[in-house]
C-alpha cells in the first residue's frame, strides 16, 4: 500500500524553481501493474504538449491553483477540488495562466509515463 497525501504535494518546495516539476510517484517498485501516477507542478506561464494516448486512461486530481484544461480544442477552467477523466484518444494539454502553481496528482493506466504519448503538432 502506498498512501499519497496532497498536502505534502501542495506545501513541498519545487525542486525545480522557475521550471515545470512531473515525476512519477507510482511505479512498478511500488509494486503497481496496471496503473501508474504522477505529480506535476506547472509553473505560471507553462503547459503540458498537447497530445492523446491510443490506450491510457487518466484521472486527474486538481490539488492546488487554477489552469486551463483543453480537450479536443475546447477550453475548460478547472482548480482545486476538481477530478477530471481524461479516456485514452482524446486530444488534451493543461495550461497555466495564472500567476501562481498549478498542482495535481495524476493516475492512468498503460505505465510507464513515458510509454503510449503522442504529441499533436
Amino acid at each position: 500500500m502506498k498512501i499519497f497525501k496532497s498536502e505534502d504535494y501542495i506545501k513541498m518546495a519545487n525542486p525545480t524553481p522557475g521550471q515545470s516539476y512531473r515525476p512519477e510517484i507510482l511505479t512498478k517498485e511500488d509494486q503497481a501493474k496496471n496503473l501508474g501516477g504522477m505529480f506535476g507542478l506547472l509553473v505560471p506561464g507553462s503547459q503540458v504538449p498537447y497530445h492523446y494516448h491510443n490506450n491510457r486512461e487518466s484521472i486527474i486530481v486538481v490539488i492546488s491553483g487554477e489552469a486551463i484544461e483543453v480537450i479536443e480544442g475546447k477550453e475548460t477552467p478547472i482548480k482545486a477540488g476538481d477530478v477530471l477523466f481524461i479516456p485514452a484518444g482524446e486530444k488534451h494539454t493543461t495550461i497555466n495562466r495564472s500567476s501562481k502553481d498549478f498542482r495535481y496528482l495524476e493516475f492512468f493506466t498503460c505505465p510507464p509515463l513515458s510509454a503510449d504519448f503522442v504529441e499533436v503538432k
